[in-house]
């Protein structure tokens, strides 16, 4: 068994990432490749073609790059979601679209089959987007689902993450037979992967939107508190999305010219408190803790003697706040937060972490792994390959972790006065829009 490897695939927003584990969970190699034409979608809507053309892509490179990935012992892919794809054809329905969006998960998913009946007709078939890779790939439809999460109506037959679904048809160049293991949302792996099955463990995915997860023992939280079962029986994970996290450091940068890079540097030069300069991070309305999607994004408090440099602190520091908000929120219901994993492309910032950190005032631990959306993905795998349980089977199970590096919390007055106005400006705007309806 150790030469052999399991192999998860997270479909990002616009590249796909492929990850090999051992049965240790030693992360062997990796690989991302772009989708095609990820610039020309719809907004809200994406090409399924191009997200299978990235899968491979990236499963191709690691099998050139990595001994034993290219016949792994089972295969798992995740992606974003709430996502709906046409089993015959169509263009995919989005998180980001507005269907559903202040619902739940199952509503949002209800909410987006029904925009696809709209377009082709009641006989359309949906499918979650990692279970159309998998019929692609050679498997049945049938809908992946999280242990204890509800199953979605008109999607297929419910199989738990981590079951092997099927086998591979060696047509798109995954060697035949290679076992195809049932996936699961993003969120949920990411989840898995940073440990967020301990009460107090928090998990921000990052990537372009992000949020803040925390575990709770499902004894312990607050009646009425939407949750999510963990991978541990008896531990929930409570919390919520926000809609611009890395998204809105992206749109500086397109704004500015410069790379986020080059804009990180720039930040790092600029003291807590950006200069006064305070952002509200809502390019696309906000989810979690606000749920309004008309809000937008503001940029308060700028002078003469701001630019690019304050601005881009501001951004960091405007998101640190968002999950600060959460937490706070969460902690006034009971249910503190006394670590938080930082994953996805924002984690390779050791500034922005160290910044999350100061803002929560809690240690914030860094994977070396940043992708756990990815490396979940491998961990159903491994366990599709009989490697170790599957998740929500056994509450003692024990599954590997990637190696982490603690960030601890720095105080820091500037941050707390910021997370203040932060708030204000926040209710002021959704005072704004109630009045102005």
């Amino acid at each position: 068994m150790a030469d052999r490897v399991a192999v998860g695939v997270d479909l990002g927003s616009s590249s796909a990432r492929a990850l090999a584990v051992d049965a240790d969970g030693r992360v062997l190699g990796s690989t991302v490749a772009p989708y095609p034409g990820a610039d020309r979608w719809p907004p809200g809507r994406a090409v399924p073609a191009d997200w299978l053309q990235g899968c491979l892509a990236a499963l191709a490179a690691l099998a050139r790059a990595t001994p034993g990935a290219e016949a792994p012992a089972a295969l798992c892919v995740t992606g974003q979601s709430p996502t709906t794809i046409p089993l015959g054809g169509g263009l995919a329905v989005t998180c980001r679209h507005p269907a559903g969006v202040t619902g739940t998960p199952v509503d949002q998913h209800v909410a987006q089959h029904a925009v696809l009946r709209e377009e082709l007709g009641d006989d359309v078939v949906p499918l979650q987007v990692w279970d159309w890779v998998d019929v692609r790939l050679g498997a049945p439809r049938v809908q992946g689902r999280w242990p204890g999460d509800p199953p979605l109506p008109g999607y297929g037959d419910v199989v738990p993450t981590g079951t092997v679904v099927g086998t591979a048809d060696g047509e798109l160049g995954v060697p035949s037979g290679t076992p195809l293991v049932a996936g699961a949302q993003d969120a949920y792996l990411s989840f898995w992967a940073g440990g967020a099955d301990v009460a107090g463990r928090g998990l921000d995915p990052g990537g372009r939107t992000g949020g803040l997860a925390v575990a709770v023992d499902a004894g312990a939280r607050p009646d009425g508190m939407y949750a999510l079962p963990s991978a541990r029986p008896g531990v929930d994970v409570v919390g919520g999305p926000v809609s611009s996290h890395g998204l809105i450091l992206e749109w500086y940068a397109r704004l500015t010219g410069l790379t986020v890079a080059e804009l990180l540097d720039e930040a790092a030069g600029v003291p807590p408190g950006a200069g006064g300069v305070i952002v509200l991070p809502y390019l696309e309305g906000e989810r979690a803790p606000r749920w309004n999607r008309e809000l937008r994004a503001e940029i308060v408090g700028i002078g003469s003697d701001s630019g690019p440099a304050e601005l881009a602190r501001a951004v960091l520091e405007g998101t640190a706040y968002g999950l600060r908000h959460i937490a706070r929120d969460l902690d006034d219901q009971g249910v503190p937060t006394d670590v938080v994993v930082c994953s996805g492309s924002p984690a390779t910032s050791r500034l922005w972490c160290s910044i999350k950190a100061s803002v929560l005032g809690i240690p914030v631990e860094v994977p070396e792994e940043p992708d756990l959306t990815a490396y979940g993905a491998a961990l159903a795998a491994g366990a599709g390959a009989g490697w170790w349980p599957a998740p929500g089977v056994d509450p003692a199970a024990a599954w590997p972790r990637p190696a982490v590096e603690v960030i601890e919390p720095e105080p820091c007055d500037a941050y707390r006065l910021g997370f203040e106005r932060f708030v204000e400006l926040g209710d002021a705007a959704t005072e704004r829009l109630r009045r102005d309806r």
